[in-house]
């Protein structure tokens, strides 16, 4: 703590970094300079020359992107870097969730071929895609795999694969959500095409203006903030800051009534990144692609005005869900004395664009893994449950599913994900048995501390540090997975309270002698006139005022 103090940071900062594992300031370096070179990077020279081949020789180039936020923004930062670096013969393919399923399949490499492509080129997927993969190559295309999901025991023989979780790949942060790899496979392209001569140092094109997508799909996928990921977010967020930043983003700003001139990571992990996750999620996220490409100002307002439409129709289908989801559980718990230590659920009537969301929502307010089916919609998958899983600290959910997939080999249809994200498809015959199969793996990993959900705190706010500088500070800072925003904690004086809008309470407290206004959004019940909250300290505007206010998040 003190090295950061005696270079400059904030002395209040440096205690909170501190607590979160920084020790020099070399962690806090959020010049370009800093990045990890691309030759880090297995497989980027391999994919620079497959790509750089294909610009000289014009040769079409089709990108296969997955259909949530990351691998809209991945897709888009492909797109728009290639055409930076030369490329003019492009299309992309993005699959339906319902209709398609995840990843590239044979089938969606048959449609790239219609479309003439002699290069595929996966954003976000491909690593699990072997069938697809191979089947490409068959109908004579080369394939090129960027992708950050964990590998299987097989890889695809792409004819260049980029995924800092391959074996044998040293690159020294792991936790590059699939736009960041994309990104690097671009920076070592324009390095290729500089030493053969087309480009110079000075002639270069600027990648750093991508920077926003990526920041956008590097929160979006809630991904380990490491240093190398923050400095990737914190430059591009003060892009965002600086007005440079694509017109589709900036209508997206608009639309969810948030200020680019202000932004903070989370506008772009609970403002923009819903918007465009509930086109993959209902819809086709083609149009969330086309928002994020298109350079006209009137047709991103529109796209943006569309994809904000698509997002209340997801919130009204997650509020559906959640209420059938919490009763099931709610039911389950009544016939037995103990909380299970993972929990499962489906209904007939669940829509599997929305599983994943749901599952976080019940995982957030039982503490527990969490994995939610829906029938499979499209009529291929007639019979099959479409399950998504969100966990907590210390159970590894593609882990659990590898485990599971060797305890019972006849479960799982297929699957995929990270540690705390993952999907998976199965026979509706079998929800009982992964039920039971997922809660003994629950039981063998987690203990009983592990279940408690612990709300990890930083102590009480000092009096001298309540303040909207403070505020806007740890505002400027870019927090998320692995890199918790400040939660204070101490007991506080409630002089007034009120439910606002039918579902926040809204309060007033007495924090070191000074009256604080306070919400606590999404709760509707009273607490006592002298309690302990877990709070942020957060700025807001009412009325062209800027005031500083408290965000509850919990109760001792």
């Amino acid at each position: 703590m003190q090295t950061l103090v005696q270079t400059g940071t904030h002395p209040f900062l440096a205690q909170l970094f501190a607590a979160r594992g920084i020790d020099s300031p070399q962690q806090l370096d959020a010049r370009l300079q800093a990045l990890i070179p691309p030759n880090q990077l297995k497989g980027t020279e391999q994919a620079a020359h497959l790509l750089a081949d294909a610009i000289a020789s014009q040769a079409r180039i089709c990108v296969v992107a997955d259909y949530d936020c990351d691998g809209a923004t991945a897709c888009t930062v492909a797109l728009r870097g290639l055409r930076m670096l030369g490329a003019t013969n492009l299309d992309y393919l993005v699959p339906n969730r319902i209709e398609d399923g995840y990843g590239l399949t044979p089938k969606l490499a048959e449609r790239v071929k219609q479309t003439g492509a002699e290069l595929l080129v996966t954003v976000d997927n491909g690593i699990a895609s072997i069938e697809g993969v191979a089947h490409a190559q068959a109908l004579g295309m080369k394939v090129l795999v960027t992708d950050h999901h964990l590998p299987g025991a097989v890889l695809p023989a792409a004819d260049a694969l980029i995924n800092p979780n391959q074996p044998g790949c040293n690159f020294p942060s792991k936790n590059l959500a699939g736009v960041g790899v994309i990104f690097y496979a671009l920076l070592a392209l324009r390095s290729l095409l500089r030493e053969r001569g087309v480009f110079t140092p000075q002639s270069q094109p600027r990648l750093d203006a991508l920077l926003p997508l990526v920041a956008l799909g590097t929160v979006a996928d809630v991904v380990p903030l490491d240093a190398n990921n923050r400095l990737l977010a914190s430059q591009g967020l003060a892009r965002i800051r600086a007005g440079q930043l694509p017109p589709g983003m900036a209508a997206l700003f608009e639309i969810s009534r948030r200020n680019h001139a202000r932004a903070h990571a989370n506008d772009l992990g609970f403002a923009l990144a819903p918007r465009l996750n509930a086109a993959g999620r209902l819809t086709d996220m083609t149009l969330g692609i086309e928002c994020l490409l298109t350079d006209d100002p009137h047709k991103a307002e529109e796209l943006a005005q569309a994809l904000d439409d698509i997002n209340k129709l997801r919130r009204d289908l997650e509020a559906d869900m959640k209420q059938v989801a919490i009763g099931s559980v709610l039911q389950k718990l009544a016939r037995n004395t103990r909380m299970p230590a993972a929990i499962t659920v489906s209904d007939e009537g669940f829509h599997e664009g929305v599983v994943g969301i749901v599952a976080a929502r019940i995982k957030e307010q039982f503490h527990r893994p969490t994995f939610v089916f829906a029938p499979g919609a499209s009529s291929d998958n007639a019979g099959l449950l479409k399950g998504s899983g969100r966990s907590i600290a210390g159970f590894h959910l593609r882990d659990a599913l590898d485990l599971l997939a060797k305890r019972h080999p006849e479960v799982l249809e297929k699957f995929g994900g990270h540690a705390m994200a993952a999907g998976c498809t199965i026979r509706a015959e079998h929800l009982p048995l992964f039920q039971q199969a997922m809660q003994t793996i629950a039981q063998e990993w987690l203990d009983d501390a592990a279940l408690q959900g612990e709300v990890w705190v930083d102590g009480p706010l000092p009096a001298q540090f309540r303040s909207i500088e403070t505020a806007e500070a740890l505002q400027m800072q870019v927090w998320g997975q692995g890199f918790a925003a400040p939660l204070f904690m101490e007991s506080l004086h409630v002089l007034e309270q009120r439910v606002v809008a039918g579902k926040h309470l809204a309060i007033k407290v007495l924090h070191h002698g000074q009256v604080v206004e306070g919400i606590w959004f999404g709760r509707t019940e009273r607490v006592a006139a002298q309690t302990e909250l877990a709070y942020r300290l957060e700025t807001d505007e009412w009325m062209g005022r800027k005031r500083l206010r408290f965000l509850v998040e919990a109760q001792a």
